[in-house]
Formats: C-alpha cells, sequence, structure tokens
C-alpha cells in the first residue's frame, strides 16, 4: 500500500493511499519483477476479481507472456506486470529491461512538472516550485476549485513567462459539463496552451468528437482510452473523435505491447502522442522510462519520480532540470521484493 506523503487531488476527488501488487518470478536463481497497480475508480480492471484473476495469472505462469497477455485483455495492470516480470527475468540486472544511452546515465528523458489540485495558494506555492525547478513543461490539474481562480493561476504564470519559456498543459480529467466544455476551452484560449486532457467525461463519443473539432487549441484523449481493448475499438474511436493527441498510461492500455498498439495506430491518423506513468512505485516507473526512451520521442513525457510515497523504493530516478535521469551512481533498494 503506498502513502502519499500529502492527499493529492483530482476532479474525482483526494488519495491518500494506492494499492499495488508486485508479481516475482524466480528460475534457475534469478529473479524478475513486474507491478501490477490500479486506481480505484479509474482503472478498466478496478473489480471485484481482480485478486483471483491475479491469482490465476501466477497459478498459470507457466503459460508464458504472450499467452496470459492474450489471456487478461479485461485487466490491463495485470498485463502490464507480467509483461515486465518476464522482461525483467530475461535482463542481466532485473531492473536494467532496455539498456540504453538512458540506463547509462548518458541521456535524460524531458518530462512536465506536476502541479495537483488544492486550494489556490496550494497550487501556486506547487507551480512557484516547478518553475524555480527548472521545469519547461508544466502540466496543471484542472477542474475541482472555482474556474475563475484556475484562469488567475494560468494568468500568473502567463504573466512570468511566455508560452515559448513553459509550455502549460491542462487536465480536467472530464470534468467540464457538456454545454459548458467549448465556453471554458475558448475562455482557456487565451494563456497559449499546449493541450487540454479529458475535457468531457468519457463515453460521449459525439460530443468529444465535436469539441475536438471545434475546439480552439488542442484536446488529448486519456481516461477515453480505458477500457478499450481490441484493436478494432480503438481505431473505431481514433477515427470517430479525431483527437490532436492521445496520452498512454502503460498500466491502463495493457502494457507495453496495448501501448504500441495505440501509438501505430496514432501514427497512421496524424495524431500525437506522449506516455504518462500512472503513480505507480519506482519499480513500475523505472520500466516505463526505460520504454519511453526507446521510443524516441521529442516532447515532454508524463513521468512522474515517486516522490509523492513516504515508503517509495530507493532508486537510479532522479529528476533535474525538468528532466529524468538515471543516475547509475546510485543503488536499488527494493526491500524485501529480490
Amino acid at each position: 500500500m503506498l502513502d502519499f506523503k500529502r492527499p493529492s487531488g483530482t476532479s474525482r476527488g483526494v488519495m491518500t493511499e494506492k494499492e499495488t501488487w508486485f508479481i516475482i518470478l524466480d528460475k534457475d536463481g534469478k529473479k524478475g519483477i513486474g507491478e501490477c497497480g490500479i486506481l480505484r475508480g479509474l482503472s478498466a480492471d478496478d473489480r471485484a476479481d481482480y485478486e483471483e484473476k491475479l491469482n490465476w495469472a501466477c497459478q498459470n505462469i507457466h503459460l508464458g507472456e504472450t499467452a496470459l497477455w492474450e489471456s487478461l485483455l479485461e485487466f490491463p495492470s495485470i498485463q502490464f506486470g507480467i509483461e515486465m516480470a518476464f522482461l525483467s527475468l530475461k535482463s542481466t540486472n532485473p531492473y536494467i529491461l532496455f539498456p540504453s544511452e538512458f540506463t547509462g546515465n548518458l541521456k535524460s528523458i524531458v518530462i512536465n512538472g506536476l502541479v495537483w489540485m488544492g486550494e489556490a495558494s496550494f497550487m501556486k506555492e506547487q507551480i512557484e516550485e516547478k518553475l524555480e525547478q527548472g521545469f519547461n513543461c508544466i502540466k496543471l490539474k484542472i477542474g475541482a476549485i472555482d474556474f475563475k481562480k484556475e484562469l488567475e493561476l494560468l494568468h500568473f504564470i502567463r504573466t512570468h513567462f511566455s508560452s515559448s519559456q513553459v509550455e502549460i498543459r491542462v487536465d480536467a480529467n472530464g470534468a467540464f459539463a457538456l454545454n459548458e466544455a467549448l465556453d471554458k476551452l475558448n475562455q482557456l484560449d487565451k494563456f497559449e496552451l499546449h493541450s487540454i486532457e479529458q475535457p468531457i467525461a468519457k463515453g460521449n463519443i459525439s460530443a468529444m468528437s465535436d469539441l475536438c473539432f471545434q475546439t480552439p487549441f488542442p484536446i488529448a484523449l486519456d481516461e477515453e482510452l480505458i477500457g478499450v481493448f481490441s484493436l478494432k475499438e480503438k481505431e473505431d474511436i481514433l477515427q470517430k473523435i479525431k483527437p490532436q493527441y492521445i496520452i498512454l498510461k502503460p498500466s491502463f492500455v495493457g502494457g507495453f505491447r496495448g501501448t504500441q498498439e495505440w501509438i501505430s495506430l496514432a501514427e497512421k491518423y496524424n495524431i500525437g502522442w506522449w506516455i504518462t506513468s500512472a503513480l505507480e512505485s519506482n519499480i513500475g516507473l523505472n520500466a516505463i522510462a526505460q520504454w519511453t526512451f526507446m521510443q524516441n520521442s521529442r516532447m515532454p513525457q508524463g513521468l512522474g519520480t515517486g516522490a509523492l510515497y513516504n515508503n517509495n523504493f530507493d532508486c537510479p530516478l532522479e529528476v533535474s532540470k525538468g528532466q529524468l535521469w538515471y543516475n547509475t551512481a546510485k543503488e536499488w533498494d527494493s526491500g524485501f521484493l529480490i
């Protein structure tokens, strides 16, 4: 149970803890580790039979990675955990799944600084902190406090930094009412935002399509992709909505294989994309960061550092001036796991 240092707010409420399961593979003295993390009320596999299915996967681990992935289509976080555990087991170092210039501490990944919802004063404090830390891309969670106060926060940033100095992304988590969304987008437009994630609730395909057509600045789908399992369904949703961007969380969309399916379709339809972690521990974040680097995207990615939790695992990941590095001078400490 990951314990938040400070309650973290979204438009769906405040989180104080997060459940996480680890799959440990042991073969011929070698070990591999995978993380299965869900977010209650959001993940497609937040179901009563989750632990039962996780236990089934462990009992049938002999079926192998591919057969298990296909059998777990409606359990994307378990797909991700299985996929990660097998990669970890095959690797010389269980924490180096994708050796690269990133894991060699030669290159970094540009990331956005995340500003959580809360009182306006708390959000302003976070914004100032991110700017001082050298982030050139900031992502604000909006939709929970008074909209005018959120506009004031954006005005505060733009008073000090132009759009060429600091890129601003906002995430509404589906909070805007259908009949207010376009008006709010027009009000937000004057702040020269990069994009807005999921302005209206998922499942309103026609309304989201209209919004993506009329929007004054780019819309990125996030929650809309959750629970969309087959390749045909994925293609249908992109064809119908025609978003400017999609945001991909491997824990939510079937691991690296599921993420790659979305990327291939996005590129087919000239839709931009970036990768985001989903509040995993440093073990899951490490795998996502390494895979993300291999995709050669130049956009800032949504990769947190695990600094949210009191009881995370010490690891080589660290942030410096808005970039995520793998500091080879630091050691892993995964405690009792492996």
